[in-house]
């Protein structure tokens, strides 16, 4: 039987007559199993080397890893064992220090793979193929996001996708979880907007789920579960993500090019970004993400990672292999799986698939928190997610290197507490030998009393280099690009890019400490069964009040200002040996308050501090969609109840877009669709019933043909428009 395909039949129909949604294709997805799996289950490769590790880079990254980590304890044993003997607390100290430490050691050797790889080849240019075989659709999942910045992006891509004359061979969608009815309706607005002047070439797609079940990874599997059967691959994005036209091309030419790719993923650069705390990041991503990417891309090999965004999926290994299982229990360990990109990259793996990253493919972006603030409340969630991984740690099947990306994410939020912990071995210890008088001399015979105490010289040198370590892809990635004079040239020239660089490390110098506590806490309260539930994401630069600063960051103020001054009073040396972390902390509204300012981060940028080359000269499709999110200004303020009044038209279009069934049973009563029918009828005018609604009553009303035609016939209010008008 012949199948008319989603993109034939957006060919077939004028943009502004098509379905918002195309034919159903719909692909089976079976619930992944992380308990049993047999070798048996894993695909056979085409091409023969296709998952052969990179094992020299490896034993490098991890046998120089391990080599430093070792040198490091040896160095940390002779710090506490200054000739008295190691006690308890010590050999905790010294055991907090080198888990700590092993993580950094792991950093540096990879940041050093990628520094002399980028250093040795020059960045190879995009090759854009001149034809494709295969489809792609190209899907956006939103939640509660301004209709403007996600149909300004859209557009932008799909216009760059066209001008590459292969438009025909991909299809774009908006997959909307929005819970909020005003934006849901402006999304809608925004939808039949730019469908309606959009060339037919390119099919643009429309769907709202009235339940957002399994959230962003529901979101993607309902998708693909439905419509997946009808493209070879689909390429993912966030609600703030840019991918350039011809870019989007590249990663479909790439799939088609490797049978045994699962996963391609791209490095995102951040842009669009105003104030200096989310300047702070786009400079960092952009000078010391390359080096970190590269190295990660060259031990990874086949078993890399995936993002959640900005990358392309083969859609049958996706449907096969990646419907999760909620984990049993209650969150925060248990229910719906939250950091799923991960486990989905895992999974795919396990399967026989390749997933690779691609950090030199340039066109790639995304957005960044502007505040402190707003990167402590996504970092909440992120931390659930990957201290949640630790249920499936050892799932049956996973390569080793899946399993050391689980556990970097779950390392990632426990060396906060540990480096807390180190810190107050650490005090404990020095109050240890100032109250506690010392036992000269033990019950074993001796020439020479047990004195407690450290070699001062040797920590001191030790702290030297464990500074040294840390620092060191940042120092290469600035001389990466001290050495390439076109990316000199665009951070405004050598002198302003080192002036630039110590900016940023002071800044996250006074960052780390409130990062500490901020994530100490958060791990924490996920331990005692906190759930962080899932909040919609602030993307704009809009500053945070400072009474609200002053409520966040009040106890970090508070802790540093004591530590302070018990460390002063106990020995003025720990008090010095402690200031870097406790000047970050007493400082610490202060420093949310200023990096959250746009005025600052504007006034950095006219002196040519923190540029990026993507700042000096943005790409262009940022700055199309930067133009295009005015034009789009207009549906990110929509009162759903008046425009759908208003508007007969759209509420036609509405309607036909509701699922086929009822929200709700024949029979079971809820009690918001009784008290919104209820407002409705006793309404006069459409103003009462706009008034009157609630945010849930006016969901269930727009979710209802019944209610919406009960709307329409309301009388229109003191210089409304009447209903058909």
């Amino acid at each position: 039987m012949d199948l008319v395909t989603p993109m034939q039949e957006g060919r077939r129909h004028d943009q502004r007559t098509h379905p918002a949604m195309p034919n159903e294709v719909p692909l089976a997805m079976p619930v992944q199993d992380f308990r049993r799996w047999t070798e048996a289950e894993r695909r056979a490769p085409v091409a023969r080397d296709a998952f052969a590790p990179p094992w020299v880079v490896r034993l490098f990254v991890f046998g120089g890893g391990l080599v430093l980590t070792g040198y490091g304890a040896w160095q940390m044993r002779r710090v506490v064992d200054a000739g008295s003997g190691v006690t308890f607390l010590q050999w905790v100290l010294l055991a907090l220090f080198v888990i700590n430490f092993v993580w950094i050691a792991l950093a540096f050797t990879g940041a050093i793979t990628g520094f002399l790889s980028l250093l040795l080849r020059r960045p190879g240019r995009l090759t854009v193929p001149r034809t494709l075989s295969t489809r792609t659709a190209v899907v956006m999942p939103i939640y509660n996001e301004a209709p403007s910045r996600v149909f300004a992006a859209m557009q932008t891509m799909a216009e760059g996708v066209a001008a590459t004359g292969l438009g025909q061979h991909f299809d774009f969608f908006f997959l909307s979880d929005t819970t909020d009815p005003d934006a849901w309706i402006g999304e809608e607005r925004a939808y039949f907007a730019l469908r309606e002047k959009f060339p037919a070439e390119i099919a643009l797609y429309y769907r709202h789920r009235i339940k957002n079940t399994g959230r962003k990874a529901g979101n993607i599997a309902d998708f693909v579960s439905r419509w997946g059967g009808a493209y070879e691959h689909m390429l993912v994005l966030d609600a703030d993500s840019l991918v350039d036209g011809d870019t989007i091309v590249a990663l479909a030419g790439l799939m088609e090019a490797d049978p045994d790719s699962g996963i391609i993923q791209t490095l995102p650069l951040i842009i669009n970004r105003n104030t200096l705390f989310a300047r702070l990041q786009q400079f960092a991503a952009r000078v010391y993400g390359p080096v970190i990417a590269e190295g990660l891309r060259l031990w990874m090999g086949s078993d890399g990672n995936y993002w959640g965004h900005n990358a392309i999926i083969r859609t049958r290994a996706f449907a096969d292999h990646c419907a999760m299982p909620e984990l049993k229990g209650k969150p925060p360990f248990g229910g719906h799986i939250l950091s799923h990109d991960f486990v989905e990259a895992a999974l795919i793996r396990r399967a026989g698939w390749k997933v690779t990253m691609v950090p030199g493919l340039v066109g790639s972006y995304e957005e960044s928190p502007p505040s402190l603030i707003d990167l402590a409340a996504r970092d909440r969630r992120w931390c659930q997610g990957n201290l949640q991984h630790s249920r499936i740690l050892f799932a049956r099947g996973f390569v080793p290197a899946t399993r050391h990306h689980f556990l970097t994410g779950i390392v990632s939020y426990l060396a906060s507490p540990f480096w807390l912990m180190q810190l107050a071995v650490g005090i404990v210890l020095v109050l240890q030998a100032f109250f506690i008088r010392p036992e000269y001399f033990t019950s074993e015979f001796s020439l020479f009393p047990a004195w407690p105490r450290f070699d001062a010289e040797r920590a001191l040198n030790l702290f030297v280099v464990t500074m040294g370590i840390l620092l060191a892809p940042k120092l290469f990635g600035v001389i990466l690009a001290l050495t390439r004079p076109e990316d000199r040239r665009a951070h405004g020239g050598g002198i302003l890019l080192i002036l630039s660089a110590l900016l940023e490390i002071i800044m996250s110098a006074l960052i780390a400490p409130i990062m500490m506590i901020i994530q100490s806490g958060a791990v924490f309260q996920i331990l005692f069964g906190g759930d962080t539930g899932w909040k919609p994401q602030r993307r704009d630069d809009g500053s945070i009040p400072l009474r609200d600063i002053v409520r966040r960051h009040r106890m970090h103020v508070t802790f540093g200002v004591l530590a302070g001054i018990i460390t002063w009073l106990i020995s003025p040396s720990l008090f010095l040996w402690m200031s870097p972390t406790l000047v970050g902390l007493v400082l610490a509204i202060l420093i949310s308050w200023a990096t959250g300012l746009v005025g600052l981060g504007l006034a950095l940028r006219r002196l040519g501090i923190l540029w990026t080359p993507e700042e000096r000269s943005p790409p262009a499709i940022a700055t199309r969609a930067n133009a295009l999110q005015a034009h789009y200004g207009d549906f990110d303020e929509v009162n759903g109840v008046l425009a759908l009044y208003r508007d007969e038209r759209l509420r036609d279009r509405h309607m036909a877009m509701l699922p086929a069934h009822a929200p709700r049973r024949r029979g079971e009563i809820d009690r918001d669709h009784v008290v919104a029918e209820a407002k409705i009828a006793d309404a006069e005018t459409v103003a009462d019933a706009a008034a009157w609604l609630s945010n849930r009553e006016k969901a269930i009303t727009f979710q209802d043909r019944a209610l919406v035609a009960m709307l329409a016939r309301l009388a229109p209010g003191k210089g409304e428009r009447t209903a058909t008008s």
